[in-house]
């Protein structure tokens, strides 16, 4: 099974079909001449979110880049702009309440559109993401445009389809649907600008190249993206910052009648994917020899998963509890893997 992280998780068997079910992405067209700037993140975290500004500021001071594309529905990016020529912060609070529940969820995340508008107040935001949040910021875009009398505007129209998209993927959570209407957005969004360059932050899940994803049977959003725009498109991921972090606390874990040092890297959470909560990350000290030549289940899990830094010969030990207080404990190691162009762990079978 390969849970593989960003805003979402999903598991699936590594072994399937790579089928690239996708749009028809050979329809769309590229009708602009700028650059696409690419920059994968894991979300929330703050080191990536204060190398995120610094990357804006070069490209917005030196290059004159003013185009920020995010992983947001339109309807919230559009929102952000209202909030970036106010006076107040009540937008910005709004639609961060309507986040609860999400990984975006976290103060940090304020704290860095708060940085946009201080030092680069030119910066206007455009959302390519399907409807999240659809019934809360959504309807409230959407009562703004009307009481504004703009129900036949190209924004209302535009508000109205992506909420549409939401209640689509959510009814079933979608996810190759998501990413092919992921690209769908960027292109329209991106074409609008002639020849402008843009910079964009995404989920490392979707800035791979050459990457497919969700149950590989989708190509990334930057995978599609790439096959239209070719050599516009330049893509970073940033989320070896996120793997820099020391230990929290160090535990015992017993397995099979023996005790091991258990460091502890902290909880990632899961709320919006299905029915988990979070999970929780421990690294089992001097046990690799113990459980090098355990049986594997065929799940990976890549790197970049994971809060701290990976080395080949490492253990690990993964909790994921379920909205029902399920708790489902997971065993992996790192022997060199490398799955769909990712360094990975494979899970082993301990008990």
């Amino acid at each position: 099974m390969v849970p593989i992280f960003t805003f979402y998780i999903l598991f699936s068997f590594a072994g399937c079909l790579h089928i690239a079910a996708q749009n028809n992405v050979s329809e769309l067209t590229a009708e602009s001449t700028g650059n696409i700037y690419l920059y994968g993140e894991q979300h929330a975290v703050k080191e990536i979110l204060k190398k995120e500004i610094e990357i804006w500021g070069d490209f917005y001071n030196n290059q004159g880049l003013r185009h920020l594309f995010l992983e947001l529905p339109c309807y919230t990016a559009e929102f952000l702009n209202i909030w970036m020529k106010s006076d107040s912060d009540e937008i910005l609070n709004r639609v961060y309440d309507d986040w609860e529940g999400t990984a975006t969820h976290k103060p940090v995340v304020k704290e860095f559109f708060k940085a946009i508008k201080t030092h680069f107040p030119e910066t206007v935001f455009h959302g390519t993401d399907v409807g999240h949040q659809y019934q809360t910021t959504g309807k409230r875009y959407s009562d703004h445009l009307s009481q504004q009398k703009e129900k036949k505007s190209e924004k209302y129209q535009l508000a109205e389809e992506v909420i549409k998209q939401g209640k689509r993927y959510y009814k079933k959570k979608d996810v190759v649907y998501r990413e092919n209407m992921m690209v769908e957005n960027f292109v329209r969004e991106f074409n609008k600008l002639s020849n402008e360059s843009i910079m964009g932050i995404y989920g490392s899940a979707h800035t791979g190249i050459n990457s497919m994803v969700h149950d590989n049977s989708v190509p990334s959003m930057a995978n599609q993206l790439h096959s239209i725009y070719g050599k516009q498109l330049f893509t970073k991921s940033l989320t070896y910052l996120a793997n820099d972090m020391n230990p929290l606390r160090t535990d015992i874990i017993q397995i099979n009648g023996s005790d091991y040092k258990a460091l502890f890297f902290g909880r990632q959470n899961l709320s919006g994917f299905k029915d988990f909560e979070y999970r929780e990350f421990w690294r089992l000290e001097g046990a690799y020899n113990d459980f090098s030549k355990a049986s594997k289940t065929g799940d990976v899990l890549p790197y970049n998963n994971y809060p701290m830094k990976i080395e080949t010969g490492q253990v690990f030990v993964i909790d994921y509890m379920k909205k029902d207080s399920t708790l489902i404990r997971k065993y992996y190691r790192s022997d060199g893997r490398i799955w769909n162009n990712r360094p990975s762990t494979e899970e082993f079978i301990a008990e």
